[in-house]
């Protein structure tokens, strides 16, 4: 969860939610809640301390409604969650409708990957075994060859660049969009890219010529969006005829329809993905399981994809 960004305004009240997390992470969630009940005693509009208190309910079977009410008090206060209340509320069931289809908001995933993009590669390729860009590197030299160059590449949620380094030899222009100010930050480092854009996928696909790029990737982006149906249509709109577009998503056992799991990720069926790519009048190249990283030292299911216009 994407730590709080600002004060209560009360040095008391901020102290009292300093040790209700403390208390949370120590495992005392009685204790977590009744601190952070005193925090909103003093300063009721601070939605940090009313997810706090939503999180120190949840594993009493007897206040998951209460949870469910501070969750959305939470969200109330900060429409645009960035402390990701609707990612709480779907999983005590709660979240329906378009709260539901939109569980994981644009400012949670800008607010998480800003608080840790300095330490975002590391924990990505040491502690989680993350190798997409190598997976999606080696298909794209299956299906073009090690000779393979795409003159205009735009990589999709491209956080620090790891995409960047694992394109080298095969991109010539490289374009970069993310939501994460600090992930572009540290993508600019890398000096790779021609181009860097702050905002979502879909706006700035829609602002893209159509057919100007020979390659468009997206890896472990596809995680945080219940629908690509959209970003694949604007994908095919932006790409050259003879293009690609690679990229991986998590997958569930069924076939059909998107699964928001426990660890805050949606993974997709793999027969929704075909359907979506057929409406979006793209082919398929290459669609193969893949282990995209590892959680808890467990693998991550999922799909290498890499479609053709």
């Amino acid at each position: 969860m994407p730590a709080p960004t600002r004060s209560s305004g009360d040095l008391l009240a901020d102290r009292r939610y300093a040790w209700a997390e403390a208390a949370l992470g120590e495992g005392d969630a009685e204790a977590a809640a009744d601190l952070a009940a005193q925090v909103l005693e003093i300063a009721p509009g601070y939605a940090p301390a009313w997810l706090l208190l939503g999180r120190a309910r949840m594993p009493d079977p007897a206040q998951r409604g209460a949870a469910a009410a501070a969750f959305r008090a939470a969200l109330a206060l900060d429409p645009d969650d960035p402390l990701g209340a609707r990612l709480h509320l779907a999983e005590l069931g709660e979240a329906d409708g378009e709260a539901g289809a939109e569980a994981i908001s644009p400012a949670y995933v800008r607010a998480l990957f800003d608080g840790y993009a300095g330490r975002f590669e590391r924990h990505l390729v040491e502690g989680l075994g993350y190798c997409g860009p190598a997976l999606i590197r080696a298909a794209l030299e299956r299906l073009r060859g090690p000779d393979a160059r795409f003159a205009t590449v735009l990589d999709l949620g491209c956080g620090t660049g790891l995409m960047a380094g694992a394109l080298d030899g095969l991109a010539g222009t490289l374009v970069g969009v993310d939501l994460s100010p600090g992930m572009l930050a540290e993508a600019r480092r890398t000096g790779r890219y021609a181009r860097l854009h702050e905002g979502d996928l879909r706006g700035f696909l829609a602002a893209e010529p159509a057919a100007s790029a020979e390659l468009v990737v997206a890896v472990d982006v596809f995680i945080y969006l219940r629908e690509i149906g959209p970003v694949l249509r604007e994908a095919a709109r932006v790409l050259a005829p003879g293009g690609l577009f690679a990229f991986t998503v998590q997958g569930h056992p069924g076939a059909h329809g998107a699964v928001l799991g426990p660890d805050g990720r949606y993974a997709h069926g793999v027969e929704t993905v075909r359907e979506d790519v057929a409406e979006a009048g793209l082919t398929v190249a290459a669609l193969e399981p893949a282990e995209i990283r590892r959680q808890n030292g467990v693998g991550v299911p999922g799909w290498l994809v890499v479609l053709g216009r």
